[in-house]
């Protein structure tokens, strides 16, 4: 649970959001769902996969690279997990400009509270205001966000908040149209207690599946560990997914 010193840093974000982001408002309740949304063919969408998994003392992050308009390629290989703080980050999928414009304000948001605070945020501090942008505006945004990080107090974590804005901590998530077709796999193959290479060995088998399978997914494999020590990036490459029939 949040502690009084949060409470009131969120409802100040709040205030903030308002004075500052007057674009970004709560829907009324004459808005129709999806009367805010684009047209497929010109908006950039990360049909994707993205997937974030805990271990004890950090976590493992990965996503695939590719990002469409429409049904047309935009980038193969673009970056789906994104900085908000030192040892907090977010995987994106859904729309390429909601999801980055909202990235942007949870990490202003967050440079604030670290000044006022004196210390890092959490993890669930960084969820709790992704959670409250994207309820806020869900008829306004399509925004599927898997926050995940370390820090002192919970140690590795991770939120998932898809479309809609509801936010749950998770063991793992998954997240992104190809994530569909490997709920199965995961459901098999988790098992609580895995070590840091367990879950990194995890990850790449389960996005070079979703890649497999979707169409929407593809590229190559981005990969991300978070723990005490700092930050960890991998790569692997199209040609070398550890995918097994």
């Amino acid at each position: 649970m949040f502690n009084h010193t949060e409470r009131a840093f969120a409802s100040e974000m709040k205030q903030r959001q308002n004075d500052f982001f007057p674009g970004i408002t709560p829907p009324s309740s004459t808005d129709e769902p999806g009367s805010q949304q684009r047209g497929p063919d010109g908006e950039h969408m990360m049909g994707t996969t993205i997937m974030a998994v805990s271990f004890d003392g950090g976590v493992v992050m990965g996503a695939d690279s590719r990002t469409s308009t429409g049904t047309y390629v935009a980038n193969r290989v673009s970056d789906k997990i994104s900085e908000v703080s030192d040892t907090i980050y977010c995987c994106r999928s859904g729309s390429a400009a909601d999801t980055q414009a909202i990235t942007d304000i949870v990490k202003y948001y967050l440079n604030i509270h670290r000044s006022e605070a004196g210390r890092e945020p959490t993890v669930q501090t960084a969820a709790k205001l992704f959670g409250d942008l994207c309820y806020s505006n869900k008829n306004r945004l399509m925004a599927g966000i898997i926050c995940a990080g370390w820090d002192p107090v919970d140690g590795g974590s991770v939120y998932c908040i898809p479309l809609g804005g509801t936010l749950m901590k998770q063991p793992f998530t998954l997240g992104g149209s190809g994530s569909t077709y490997i709920y199965a796999y995961c459901d098999a193959h988790y098992k609580e207690g895995m070590t840091k290479d367990e879950c990194l060995v995890f990850v790449k088998k389960a996005l070079a599946h979703a890649m497999a399978r979707d169409g929407s997914s593809g590229g190559v494999i981005r990969t991300l560990v978070l723990s005490k020590d700092g930050v960890e990036r991998d790569f692997t490459p199209g040609d070398k997914l550890p995918y097994n029939p």
